[in-house]
This record gives C-alpha cells, structure tokens and sequence, in this order.
C-alpha cells in the first residue's frame, strides 16, 4: 500500500483481510462500512495464501463470472512453486509476480506494476456489480 501510494498511482486503495472479504468487496456485497459497494475495482493484487478462502479461489471466483472476469488480476505472491504459477495461469491470472524481499526493491516492482496495469493497460468499461448488462 505504501508503495503505491508512495508513487501516485492511486487515488482509492481497498485493502481487505481475507480471501472472504475480497469475494465481497469485488462482487459488491461487503458489509464492511469503510468499503464502498458496487464499485469495482481496476485492478486486483492478489495473494495465494489468504485466510478462509485462499487466493486460488478468489482468482477462480473472478474470472468465471462475466460481471469479473475482464478486471485485471495480478498475483503478487512469496510462492515460487511452480504448481502455484500453472495453477494461477490455468484459472486466469494476468500476470504472476514473486514478491522481492528487499523492500527497496518491492517497491520498484510495485511501481512498474501500477505503472503497467493502471496507467497504460487499456481495459474495457467494467460496469458497477449488480448493474444489468447492456
């Protein structure tokens, strides 16, 4: 978050705890007052190993509904494991990053990241959840 923020790439930034609240928040039936509903988001950061529902599953959840499946999904992830990165590209990650433990150079990565996905990638119009197709 700081390093986002940090580079001005964002001017709103979601953080939630788990795996459940991320289903939530990106499908628009969070109870949480802090998040605003209904909005989604540009862009997912996602890790692999989320309390209650794991990121495997929130990737999937995504990417199989129509209302989801176009918003950029990138994980940003400790796991190496090769399993981890055919499995995330088998459910329909856009991209998959290995975290750097080096917090100088985590956020460059995450400066590129936004840099990427939030200034230059061109995505198509992602209607308010809920909102009925047009």
């Amino acid at each position: 978050m700081r390093a986002l923020k940090k580079n001005n790439l964002i001017n709103r930034l979601v953080w939630v705890k788990d795996g459940a609240a991320a289903v939530e928040y990106i499908f628009g039936r969070s109870q949480d007052p802090g998040v605003i509903s209904g909005v989604p988001p540009k862009l997912v950061l996602l890790d692999l190993k989320l309390p209650k529902v794991d990121g495997l599953e929130v990737l999937a959840r995504i990417k199989r509904d129509p209302r989801t499946r176009t918003i950029p999904v990138v994980v940003l992830t400790s796991s190496r494991e090769e399993t981890d990165i055919v499995r995330s590209y088998q459910a329909g990650v856009n991209s998959y990053i290995v975290k750097p433990v080096n917090f100088e150079k985590f956020t460059e990565a995450v400066n590129q990241l936004g840099m990427y996905w939030l200034l230059l990638n061109q995505p198509p119009e992602i209607p308010p959840a809920g909102a009925a197709a047009k």
